[in-house]
């Protein structure tokens, strides 16, 4: 065969490749494309109660109510405020506490006895992950009653998963040369955790420790919801007698809730990392 037909026939398979390649990527996007319309059947045109719905004008009216912001109410937020972000202070708290034996057996470098603590170890992140905050929450409700202690520990066992993972995680992609050079000189397992994994580690775990705890101020500011206390539960009382512009004003206020620790998170991460 001369070059000429070799690399027409380089070309040739090159352009088959490209053409099953674009193939392949259209039925894939037909696919996910019929999956989305008949998903949208389902869930919204058929499952829609149209004529509970109202007219267009009925519903700008709806809308309208919540547009409006009462503001004598924000008097009364300042102590559930104080106490969402004190219920997402400790629960993170009590998160970080809780999840030391879950990094120490979540880590397959690190890990006691890999077949039977890692297993444990990732078992109980998922648990935490998966199931939602406001369940945590329902649960600890029907265990220690209402307010802000339920919150607290919804916020905690829910915290577990998330910093657990990502700093085992961390810990297993660590630089292995300073816990050999400690080994190798005579430390103990002591020495090689404090001097060799938790340098190279402890930015990151400040890092997840501090954007977890930002992500608990928006958790607790719903957990009233079932009880638990903080903005949650006024939202739940001002929805509860249809007083809308009362309700915008709760959601005005957890919306600077949030503002204020991402601010927080942000001065305090670029202080310490």
């Amino acid at each position: 065969m001369s070059a000429v037909d070799n690399t027409q026939a380089r070309v040739a398979d090159v352009v088959a490749r490209r053409f099953k390649s674009r193939l392949n990527g259209a039925l894939v996007f037909a696919i996910i494309f019929v999956l989305a319309v008949a998903s949208l059947n389902t869930t919204i045109i058929v499952d829609t109660d149209w004529e509970r719905l109202g007219s267009f004008s009925e519903i700008m009216a709806n809308v309208g109510e919540f547009l409006s912001v009462d503001w004598s109410l924000f008097a009364q937020l300042w102590e559930p405020a104080l106490n969402t972000v004190m219920v997402a202070t400790l629960g993170t708290f009590l998160g970080v506490i809780t999840c030391i034996p879950a990094i120490w057996f979540g880590a397959l470098n690190i890990s006691p006895y890999p077949p039977i603590t890692y297993p444990i170890a990732r078992l109980m992140m998922t648990l935490s992950r998966s199931i939602h905050e406001i369940v945590w929450a329902l649960f600890f409700v029907a265990a220690v009653g209402l307010g802000a202690l339920a919150g607290v520990l919804a916020i905690a066992v829910r915290s577990i998963g998330f910093i657990a993972k990502m700093s085992a995680e961390a810990i297993e992609d660590l630089d292995p040369r300073p816990v050999e050079a400690i080994r190798a000189v005579g430390g103990n397992e002591f020495h090689v955790f404090i001097y060799a994994i938790l340098p190279q580690v402890l930015p990151t775990m400040i890092s997840v420790i501090i954007f977890e705890w930002e992500i608990n101020i928006r958790r607790s500011s719903v957990l009233g919801l079932v009880g638990a206390g903080g903005l949650g539960l006024v939202f739940f009382r001002q929805l509860n007698t249809f007083n809308y512009p009362g309700v915008t004003a709760v959601i005005v206020a957890i919306l600077l809730l949030i503002l204020f620790g991402e601010i927080v998170s942000y001065f305090v991460r670029k202080a310490i990392i």
